[in-house]
């Protein structure tokens, strides 16, 4: 359990170190965005040959079917509460004239969103070393990846608002934090279940990660970065697909 929370941990500090060059670098959106795009690819090469294939071998047709259902269903409803009561930072990014003015405060938002979008991939992160397995490095990798232009892009959104730097370096090591966390829960909570269970949060999983890359991700993505953004997320999926075959 504690490999699974350093691993997912790991994994998060992503988010940190995106914002830590936002403050130092003023990263642009169109970067922002295509580094955005790349991870897009390399979380779609995980779902596809690393976490959908687990699921569907462990659980059946039905289970999987189920699972993936049900983890899109609840993303789709979070995200709408999320932008319902908090005027969520990832759809005004996909605006970028939009002022601070124009919306409410909405850090909190912002902080949610990334926990809404992190939080499944870092419980899935921990299931991989179910067995005595080594953690996967392809969806190690894509994770990390795609962690960097949130942190980056929420960054930028929490600085318009008028917050401290201190600040929000300190709130998105609490939120790194928070998925180490759950990535050694998953790993300690899967671990018990049996095949069909795990088989369940797996897809479960899946389904709320793939359609957070649709929603968020590969929007946000060609938005601020144009037609370059489907050439980076071509790149991401064969680097993570190469390295899943080489892991």
């Amino acid at each position: 359990m504690l490999a699974a929370g350093l691993w997912g941990l790991a994994a998060a500090s992503a988010l940190v170190i995106g914002s830590v060059a936002e403050i130092g670098l003023h990263i642009s959106r169109r970067i922002t965005a295509l580094i955005m795009a790349f991870g897009a690819g390399a979380l779609i090469s995980a779902l596809a040959f690393d976490l959908t294939e687990e699921a569907f071998r462990r659980g059946g047709t039905g289970i999987f079917a189920a699972g993936l259902a049900a983890g899109a269903l609840a993303f789709f409803v979070g995200n709408r509460l999320v932008i319902r009561f908090g005027a969520d930072g990832r759809a005004r990014r996909r605006r970028p004239h939009t002022t601070p003015a124009a919306s409410s405060s909405n850090g909190p938002a912002i902080v949610l969103g990334t926990l809404l979008d992190g939080l499944p991939e870092s419980i899935v992160l921990g299931a991989t070393l179910l067995g005595g397995a080594s953690v996967s490095a392809s969806f190690l990798a894509a994770v990390f990846l795609s962690n960097i232009p949130e942190g980056a892009a929420g960054t930028r959104d929490l600085s318009e608002e008028g917050h401290a730097r201190r600040w929000i370096v300190l709130l998105w090591v609490g939120v790194a934090l928070a998925s180490g966390l759950a990535s050694g829960l998953g790993f300690g909570l899967l671990g018990g279940m049996n095949q069909a269970a795990v088989a369940l949060v797996q897809a479960f999983a899946a389904g709320a990660i793939l359609t957070m890359l649709a929603d968020t991700m590969i929007p946000e993505a060609f938005e601020n970065g144009g037609d370059l953004a489907g050439l980076a997320t071509a790149l991401g999926f064969a680097a993570a697909f190469l390295l899943s075959t080489t892991a």
